[in-house]
């Protein structure tokens, strides 16, 4: 028997400790955590909504990570160090202990199909029921995919009741005797998907829900009015480049670029000729995808391997290096695009496009993204629904994911806004009252229990005495 398979025994062949925290438990009712597992990074985010439906940053914390390769778990162990960093960071921050996480996936073993499923409801004549939508819903996820393959997400686009097509909204209320929708339908990988979650068992949490990142991303920096109009959300990681398309306030298409910033700072290291680490500290503070802002004058200095002299490199061949695999990440990109209105025809995106993740900080990307596709195109960052007083570190494309991955999981809560938000004072205040009701009840236990030994000893001792009174007046008649 492999004994291996359980959480607890992982941490024992890793060497890890189960991780202990001295704050209070997360409150499942209204706060949420999110667990962006990246390439580069892990992010937690631990957060609520105000009375006013913005979301309150609590705690965040961020781990560099070595155990991912292109958005595929391949070092539990790594991975498991660098989520227990950044959940220990945020847990400090929100002084709170996380129990459950929203965990984002992406990675080159995801795949979208389109399909189309149907239901034929025993009741024609009564309204469309939640639980009906669900049956559809899981219907669709009990499809045949490949061997190895799993549903991540089954997400309905139109629906139709009997002859009624091309209905956006979910039909509930609605008769019809047939009860049809498209779905859009992602799968990735069973063994991906275990390894996954297998390293968020072995920190101490466990999954809420999986989200795929692409959609994470979008719910946090897509204003409405471009997902009604059509836009194109690109997320360029470390490791993958995550493509989602809406259109009418619905996902019509997802896609996996397996290049990312790590490649392009590859490419720089090699034609620079110095380490990787010492490239994207390069790439960060002097890199560009528009070569032509820079003169042949403009050059850097660049400490080389220890022992040798510094190397001086025009910043406008630092630009080119980049911006040749830049260009290829983003012809690739467009290639989904343009797959997409071939298919839906569809040639209209008014959103343009919307860059986000790490990569999306290079200096004049949107300039060249333009260029290439013709498409209007903007920076997103993960502003619009956060909460006044947030710190500005978290308003960067670098968190998107996370803050996405958060409003996934605050949008699941039910009556979230009917809860008083209790400051920590309250709180302790709750459960000392909780601890002396419990330990007042204890006492009313053992005083019953005392009292019940005294009753049954002075019955015994009552039965004592009637007996050796009867005893002593046998031995005077004797």
């Amino acid at each position: 028997m492999n004994t291996t398979n359980h959480p607890i025994e992982e941490m024992k062949v890793y060497g890890r400790q189960p991780r202990v925290s001295p704050f209070r438990a997360q409150d499942l009712r209204m706060e949420v955590a999110g667990l962006d597992i990246g390439t580069t990074k892990v992010v937690a985010i631990i957060g609520r909504k105000n009375q006013y439906g913005k979301v309150e940053i609590l705690g965040y914390g961020k781990a560099p990570n070595k155990g991912v390769r292109n958005g595929v778990v391949v070092n539990l162990a790594e991975t498991v160090k660098a989520i227990d960093e950044a959940v220990q960071k945020a847990e400090y921050n929100a002084k709170i202990k996380i129990s459950k996480v929203v965990v984002g996936i992406a990675g080159q073993h995801i795949r979208s199909i389109q399909t189309s499923e149907y239901i034929m409801r025993e009741q024609p004549e009564s309204m469309i029921t939640e639980a009906e939508i669900e049956k559809l819903i899981n219907q669709v996820k009990r499809i045949h995919v490949n061997p190895g393959e799993k549903i991540i997400h089954a997400l309905p686009q139109e629906f139709k009741v009997d002859d009624e097509g091309n209905i956006t909204e979910i039909p509930i209320g609605m008769a019809g005797t047939r009860l049809e929708a498209n779905f859009h339908v992602v799968v990735g990988n069973v063994a991906s998907i275990q390894n996954l979650v297998r390293c968020v068992k072995m920190a101490d949490l466990k999954v809420e829900d999986i989200t795929l990142e692409p959609l994470a991303s979008a719910e946090a920096v897509l204003l409405d009015e471009e997902r009604e109009g059509g836009a194109v959300l690109i997320d360029i990681g470390g490791g993958t480049t995550d493509i989602a398309i809406f259109k009418n306030n619905i996902i019509r298409h997802t896609a996996i670029i397996p290049y990312g910033g790590n490649i392009i700072t590859r490419d720089l290291a090699n034609g620079i000729y110095v380490l990787e680490r010492n490239a994207e500290a390069i790439k960060v503070k002097f890199g560009s995808a528009w070569p032509a802002e820079n003169s042949e004058n403009e050059v850097v200095s660049i400490q080389g391997l220890p022992g040798r002299p510094p190397v001086e490199i025009s910043l406008k061949n630092i630009s080119r290096i980049i911006k040749a695999r830049v260009e290829e990440i983003i012809q690739m990109a467009d290639a989904e695009i343009k797959r997409y209105m071939e298919f839906s025809n569809d040639k209209v995106l008014l959103g343009g496009i919307v860059l986000t993740g790490g990569g999306a900080e290079l200096k004049h990307l949107p300039q060249l993204v333009n260029l290439i596709t013709g498409q209007y195109t903007r920076v997103g960052r993960p502003n619009q629904h956060l909460a006044g007083g947030t710190e500005k570190d978290l308003i960067s494309p670098i968190y998107a994911t996370a803050v996405g991955l958060l409003m996934k999981g605050l949008a699941d809560k039910k009556n979230y806004e009917f809860y008083e938000y209790a400051d920590e004072d309250e709180i302790n205040n709750e459960q000392n009252l909780q601890s002396t009701e419990e330990n007042l009840e204890e006492i009313e236990d053992k005083n019953e229990e005392n009292t019940n030994d005294k009753t049954a000893n002075l019955k015994q001792k009552r039965k004592k005495s009637i007996f050796n009174a009867v005893m002593d007046m046998i031995k005077k008649l004797e």
